[in-house]
């Protein structure tokens, strides 16, 4: 997870753009919104603010740079092309989402406009696209890359089973702590996006893995900190960025390109889903409020399903 540096995200911003990421910042801290959250709005409306900053083609967009109260639709959709060219679609929507929730406050909380530039302007379309799964020999293939009795590999091994065995995101995972796992019941706390926990049970290999990295960790260097991750340099913790650049390493190291543990997830909710898996059970399980959720990660399911029963019923192949 990105650390949120305010003054790094507002530089070189005007006067009156930086007051208002600051005062939003406060706002967000105040509705107890998670870092990544925060970092996300934030990170959305200064990219808007530099953009008619320095690449609008609206020869009025210096006052929008000055004052995001001036801020029109025109800028917002010059702005999502942009980034459609520059980034892609999947960016732009994620830039729009965000702010929508800057505007959106800028008008009901701070009352600095009479109505949101994000009104009209449409959610840009994204080509759907399905995301490959990890296949199980894949994940075979990570462990042993990793295998070994010494701590890093230990400690390999249980993150490597943890994200195929749950399905957890890769900030969920970096942010436990020794609190958050219960070996007597073989679980642990996940604590999602919106603040919201929840309790996921482990399976056998899983919870042997993460039991025996406690017990190497118990006699590493840093084994007081609360952390469930420490970095092989010890003493200090492994954060969400750390385990992507080791799971990229070790993805290398065993010939596989393009690993990441979001794919996990989708795998997760490919295999639920291709074993006729609830998906109410789903949700919970992977921590979604809406069930448009489990109709995107399980599309690749869905598609593979669809394979299955046309290579079965022989259509057309017995003429």
């Amino acid at each position: 997870m990105p650390v949120l540096d305010l003054g790094r995200l507002t530089g070189e911003l005007s006067p009156t753009w930086s007051g208002y990421l600051r005062d939003w910042d406060r706002a967000l801290r105040s509705g107890n919104h998670p870092e990544t959250t925060r970092y996300n709005y934030l990170l959305a409306a200064s990219q808007l603010a530099r953009y008619v900053a320095e690449h609008s083609p609206d020869p009025d967009a210096a006052d929008a740079a000055e004052d995001p109260a001036e801020i029109t639709k025109a800028h917002v959709e010059a702005f999502q092309a942009w980034m459609i060219d520059t980034r892609s679609a999947s960016t732009a929507v994620n830039k729009h989402k965000c702010l929508q929730q800057f505007f959106k406050w800028l008008m009901l909380d701070e009352e600095e406009i009479d109505r949101s530039p994000m009104e009209r302007v449409k959610l840009p379309k994204t080509p759907a696209k399905l995301v490959p799964v990890v296949e199980a020999d894949v994940t075979g293939r990570l462990l042993e890359v990793c295998k070994g009795k010494d701590f890093l590999s230990l400690r390999d091994q249980a993150i490597i089973r943890l994200f195929c065995n749950t399905g957890a995101r890769l900030s969920e995972v970096a942010n436990l702590t020794l609190d958050d796992v219960d070996l007597k019941t073989d679980s642990l706390i996940f604590h999602g996006k919106g603040a919201k926990d929840r309790r996921v049970r482990l399976g056998a290999r899983t919870a042997r893995a993460l039991s025996r990295y406690l017990r190497a960790r118990a006699k590493s260097k840093g084994a007081d900190l609360p952390n469930l991750w420490l970095a092989d340099r010890g003493g200090i913790p492994l954060h969400a960025n750390g385990i992507k650049i080791r799971l990229k390493r070790l993805g290398e190291k065993a010939g596989l390109r393009g690993l990441h543990a979001h794919r996990w997830r989708h795998t997760f909710a490919h295999e639920w889903k291709r074993a006729g898996g609830d998906t109410g059970d789903l949700m919970l399980l992977l921590g979604w409020s809406s069930d448009a959720m489990p109709r995107h990660y399980g599309a690749s399911a869905a598609a593979e399903r669809a394979q299955e029963t046309q290579q079965r019923m022989g259509i057309g192949d017995h003429v």
